[in-house]
């Protein structure tokens, strides 16, 4: 590493320990010749797959877009920001153990539908209705039939009923 301070190349490491949430190290270092000392920090550099979107073009992968996309199917819903953070993370991390240089897009919207089922029905309708281009309220309830019949009872009793009227299972 080279020293920030003279520019010489010879520095040594005097304190190395991980930093945050253990996906970083720090390093305290000092140089040889002008015996200033500074930090360093060193992360894995993980590639992310490039996305295959539904027109044939290109794009790198975006946490951003993600984001944003959980975060207008759950718009006022009650889901934690450390809910929606996991989320995103095992999106990212499917994405990565793929294996894959490039990744379809179809298939992360099937991974982002799967995570918004298990936080939120109503933020999965939500995404699932223009993910899937519903044309019409037959569209409409047969997805909300299919979801009705999918979960179990300990995650139906957390979930607010779909429709006003309807009381939750017990």
């Amino acid at each position: 590493m080279r020293c920030p301070f003279c520019g010489a190349n010879d520095t040594k490491v005097i304190d190395s320990r991980l930093s945050g949430d253990g996906t970083q190290v720090r390093r305290r270092r000092e140089c040889l010749e002008c015996e200033e000392r500074f930090t360093t920090y060193e992360t894995a550099e993980l590639s992310l797959p490039r996305v295959i979107k539904s027109r044939g073009n290109r794009e790198p992968f975006s946490m951003d877009k993600l984001y944003a996309g959980f975060q207008k199917a759950l718009e006022k819903r009650p889901a934690s920001v450390e809910a929606i953070d996991a989320a995103v993370n095992r999106i990212k991390h499917r994405s990565m153990r793929q294996g894959e240089r490039e990744i379809n897009s179809r298939l992360i919207g099937e991974w982002v539908m799967d995570e918004l089922k298990e936080l939120d029905q109503v933020a999965y309708i939500r995404f699932a209705s223009v993910y899937r281009s519903f044309e019409d309220a037959a569209a409409f309830r047969e997805a909300l039939d299919r979801l009705e019949t999918e979960p179990d009872a300990g995650q139906r009793e957390q979930q607010l009923p779909l429709l006003d009227g309807e009381e939750p299972d017990a």
